[in-house]
């Protein structure tokens, strides 16, 4: 007798437990919903990059373009993107023997601020980071290509977490 009343409230216990979960499953729905034709993706093509400047900029701009617009459609601009990007340089390890360095990370920062050119409000604005490690060389060019590529590397997951959180600022104005 016990042994089912032990087995009786830890399936009480479960159940009070799923119960918040089963009530919030009908709030969530998906952030791209619709995918290529829905809503959220037409908001975003009618995002307008502002130019970004510097080179980290350049790429981070030209990512923004193609994760936003991928179509190339021309679209007419309901909102203004305006990105601004930090990078820095660090050389986390240092060769003993050689005293030179063997790696070294590329960090960028940018803020961003999305408004709507209707009425001037700011719909969406934050900080996103990231870093990218590489290997150094002896070779000047080779390092700087690794550079390039790292910072090529920063540009491409800042964009998709501006994308990310733009679209997520979206969806709740929706």
């Amino acid at each position: 007798m016990l042994w089912h009343k032990r087995i009786g409230i830890s399936r009480l216990r479960g159940f009070v437990t799923l119960l918040p979960l089963l009530l919030l499953t009908g709030c969530l729905h998906p952030l791209y919903a619709g995918g290529e034709n829905g809503l959220i993706a037409d908001q975003l093509r009618a995002i307008q990059i502002m130019p970004i400047g510097q080179r980290i900029g350049h790429y981070i701009e030209t990512e923004l373009t193609f994760q936003l617009n991928g179509t190339g459609s021309h679209v007419t601009p309901r909102y203004k993107l305006v990105v601004t990007p930090y990078e820095g340089n660090s050389t986390p390890l240092v060769d003993t023997v050689t005293g030179m360095t063997t790696a070294s990370t590329v960090t960028t920062v940018a803020t961003y601020e999305l408004t709507s050119l209707e009425t001037g409000k700011v719909i969406a604005h934050g900080k996103v980071f990231v870093s990218a490690t590489y290997d150094r060389t002896s070779q000047r060019f080779s390092d700087m290509r690794a550079a390039r590529d790292a910072e090529q590397r920063d540009a491409r997951s800042l964009a998709d977490q501006i994308r990310t959180q733009v679209a997520a600022a979206l969806t709740s104005q929706t």
